[in-house]
């Protein structure tokens, strides 16, 4: 399992795809890990290099003390990508990672050579908070079947649940491996996210997608994001919740290698 130091934290990394081709970096969501990319990582690593990787506090990387910031984790991105010597890259993730993906364009936009975004916010409004502190409240008590009960109707669609019940109590055995001090962490550091206004100063070619049914971060924040990263392309996904890279991903993986291969025309 390859593991990298950077910026005092050890970050678990993935590489995948041919050793020349343009870098497509996924970002995960929030309770997310590398393995989460299954559906994408043969589509996307078939032309392009494909580099997934666990931010601070998640799963096979490090989990040291917060606070977290979305700051702190484009940095430790731009410093793992330094050190695996690549120093440009499609900068893309969902949720969670999709904004830390926008911290990282605002804040190395010489490192980005284009901006995808799935399933993600710029600030939260108090539907959102609300929703985010029961979450911290199941993670600080330390109750992983809480967490879990709290979060997967926020995730998915009605469709896709009442489909996948065996996958869906699989995932819900593994929050009981979750380290509830580092999720915690995380989750403070989104309840901080607010960057709407300094959105209109990311400069590169921006994908933006979300799904119809996403009910955890509606449709109306990924259209603020649209409107405000100039010349953005919005998708909006029929038949899809929150998790739009499971529940759409033929979808998701022709829309990102489409919008990425049109910018090589």
């Amino acid at each position: 399992m390859p593991k990298i130091e950077v910026n005092g934290v050890e970050l678990y990394y993935e590489l995948h795809g041919p050793a020349e081709a343009d870098v497509i970096v996924l970002s995960n969501g929030v309770l997310m890990s590398t393995a989460s990319w299954g559906l994408q990582k043969a589509a996307l690593s078939r032309r392009h290099r494909l580099l997934l990787y666990d931010c601070r506090g998640m799963w096979q990387s490090q989990h040291p003390a917060g606070p977290y910031s979305m700051e702190q984790h484009a940095d430790d991105l731009a410093a793992l990508m330094t050190t695996l010597n690549i120093p440009k890259a499609h900068i893309a993730g969902i949720s969670y990672g999709g904004e830390i993906s926008m911290v990282f364009a605002l804040k190395y936009p010489q490192m980005t050579k284009s901006l995808i975004i799935s399933s993600a916010v710029s600030h939260s409004e108090p539907v959102l908070r609300g929703l985010v502190d029961a979450w911290s409240a199941a993670a600080r008590a330390q109750d992983p079947q809480l967490l879990y009960q709290v979060t997967y109707p926020l995730n998915f669609s009605s469709t896709y649940i009442a489909a996948n019940r065996a996958a869906l109590e699989a995932a819900a055995a593994r929050y009981s491996q979750l380290d509830m001090a580092a999720v915690l962490e995380l989750f403070d550091c989104f309840q901080r996210l607010n960057i709407t206004s300094d959105l209109h100063r990311i400069q590169v070619p921006t994908l933006v997608m979300v799904g119809e049914e996403d009910i955890l971060k509606p449709r109306y924040y990924s259209e603020i994001i649209a409107r405000e990263i100039k010349g953005a392309q919005l998708v909006v996904v029929t038949g899809s919740g929150h998790a739009l890279c499971l529940e759409k991903p033929t979808l998701f993986n022709t829309l990102v290698l489409g919008f990425v291969e049109q910018l090589n025309d």
